[in-house]
């Protein structure tokens, strides 16, 4: 398992979001209060986020756990954006491991996190790996289930699809072969989208206006209001809508 967040909204550092709330993502990577499915975040960590006037994101990742990285503390009290994604990672048993595993995955303007496991990885797969064609499957960045999910999100990406297709997309394709926790989340840094499939997931709009949507709420704030399991959440500057997947 993992646990990731994503936000929209007035410039901010990373810290902000991700070290200085009392359960932040930072203090999830080792003590999760909703995680379902194992206990700790410290197989790889990852921060993708947006620069203004640059549609394509920069990313920082690592293989150890995100609290052992000294030059993260350092990224997160600087750097101030608009939109990013981060994650933490726990690995699901038979992925590879490395910096290449590690969310956020990344193509063009877009940026993808995964949070759960699908079933059958790797033995069972290869109906849903040959959805995608061979081209696709060997730029695949790392040997993981997340990988083959962005994937599958991405051909649709490629094809036209807007954010919200491309994720329900790749939980019918996976649902339709195997099963598993599909808690999805992407972002062009202007809209975002995320699935809740199996696990928590909890959405919040601040008082300015900005949007967070997470895989647990990171303090005690009412505001913070839960997904229903097997719904899609789309997050712009008209709002947040929840729709049935």
């Amino acid at each position: 398992m993992c646990r990731h967040l994503a936000y929209l909204g007035a410039p901010v550092t990373p810290r902000e979001l991700l070290v200085e709330p009392p359960f932040g993502l930072y203090r999830q990577s080792w003590a999760p209060r909703t995680q379902r499915y194992g206990t700790v975040n410290a197989d790889g960590f990852g921060l993708g986020w947006y620069a203004d006037g640059d549609e394509v994101p920069a990313r920082y990742r690592r293989a150890g756990p995100i609290w052992a990285d000294a030059s993260f503390a350092d990224l997160a009290r600087v750097i101030r954006t608009r939109a990013l994604l981060a994650a933490v990672r726990s690995a699901t048993e038979g992925c590879a491991a490395g910096e290449t595993a590690a969310a956020p995955f990344a193509a063009g303007r877009w940026l993808f996190s995964h949070n759960g496991a699908v079933d059958g990885w790797p033995a069972k797969l290869d109906a849903l790996a040959a959805l995608l064609p061979p081209a696709e499957l060997l730029a695949l960045e790392a040997r993981t289930d997340s990988a083959l999910l962005w994937g599958l999100a991405l051909h649709r990406l490629r094809a036209g699809a807007g954010l919200g297709e491309a994720l329900a997309g790749a939980v019918a394709d996976t649902a339709a072969h195997t099963t598993g926790r599909l808690n999805l989340l992407l972002t062009d840094g202007r809209t975002l989208a995320a699935t809740a499939w199996g696990d928590t997931l909890h959405h919040r709009t601040l008082p300015d206006g900005a949007v967070l949507v997470a895989s647990e709420p990171f303090d005690d704030d009412p505001a913070w209001t839960a997904v229903p399991d097997r719904s899609l959440l789309l997050a712009g500057p008209d709002g947040i809508t929840v729709r049935p997947l």
